[in-house]
């Protein structure tokens, strides 16, 4: 039983539980390639790009062109969810609880479907035929972190960086285009745009929630990226299928009553999943003070 619980009894004279301002699910899960698998572990091969050859003479020999295969590895890890609600909690309760418990592990169940996704983007992919070398997200895919000597956050002169190393790196524009930010991204626009109305307009727009894309890429705010250097917040642009995100179980949920714990009501989620980025020229990340 949580030990929490017993502040929602009678005597505190609320009529409803009230969910603490938190993330509600998943904010990443749509904006990533996801594929259903089997097993504990994944694999995904790759084609890369071959260049034709020149035909010299009439009736030579067929070129062999050698096309290259890479492959990437996701390993599964499990994520669990319980916790325990006493019938006689239910009885010096002015409702019945249960409903709240479930919406709380789903929305921790999203929060770390998130998580993974978020060090997908930005951590070492299991490479090679058995995932057995670690490709790190090299330099040339990272904004330059000179601009970080003057404390800038985000500005436009960074998101046209971005654009330009996927742009350069020949990214299909017509994959949609994602850039994951905190609120103080958003704040750090705001305040840098001022002197260009076209784009404070839109800016504006971004904060209202009138507007969710600017650059061509479509805004995603989350306030579970990491730090890097203690004030340095990580936000990432990418394509779509630029990481892949492997379900060996989807978010799962039960709710059963307990024999043995006294016939508690026992609300119960669980998932298995995994992430990893499928190609470093699709990801580019972008430190900004905070």
């Amino acid at each position: 039983m949580s030990t929490q619980i017993t502040t929602a009894f009678v005597e505190q004279y609320s009529a409803n539980v009230t969910m603490l301002a938190q993330q509600m699910g998943s904010v990443l899960r749509s904006a990533v390639d996801v594929e259903t698998i089997k097993g504990k572990n994944a694999f995904f091969d790759q084609i890369g790009s071959v260049t034709a050859q020149v035909r010299s003479s009439r009736h030579g020999s067929t070129p062999q062109l050698d096309t290259p295969h890479s492959r990437r590895r996701v390993s599964l890890a499990d994520y669990e969810w319980a916790d325990l609600i006493d019938d006689l909690d239910k009885v010096r309760m002015l409702i019945d609880p249960t409903s709240a418990y479930a919406k709380a592990a789903a929305a921790a169940m999203g929060r770390a479907m998130d998580d993974v996704i978020i060090a997908a983007l930005g951590g070492s992919a299991d490479t090679g035929v058995a995932g057995g070398t670690a490709v790190a997200l090299p330099s040339t895919q990272k904004v330059s972190t000179a601009s970080q000597a003057d404390g800038s956050g985000l500005t436009i002169a960074k998101l046209r960086s971005a654009k330009f190393i996927l742009d350069s790196n020949d990214v299909d524009p017509s994959t949609p285009r994602y850039i994951v930010v905190s609120p103080k991204q958003i704040q750090d626009l705001l305040a840098t745009t001022e002197v260009t109305s076209s784009d404070f307009n839109t800016v504006k727009a971004l904060a209202t929630g009138t507007l969710d894309s600017f650059l061509g890429f479509k805004f995603l705010v989350s306030n579970r990226l990491a730090l890097a250097n203690t004030d340095d917040r990580l936000v990432y642009a990418f394509a779509a299928d630029a990481i892949k995100l492997a379900i060996g179980k989807d978010v799962t949920a039960r709710i059963d009553e307990r024999a043995d714990k006294s016939y508690a009501t026992q609300v119960y989620y669980s998932m298995a999943i995994g992430a990893t980025r499928m190609e470093e020229k699709k990801v580019v990340e972008i430190p900004c003070d905070e």
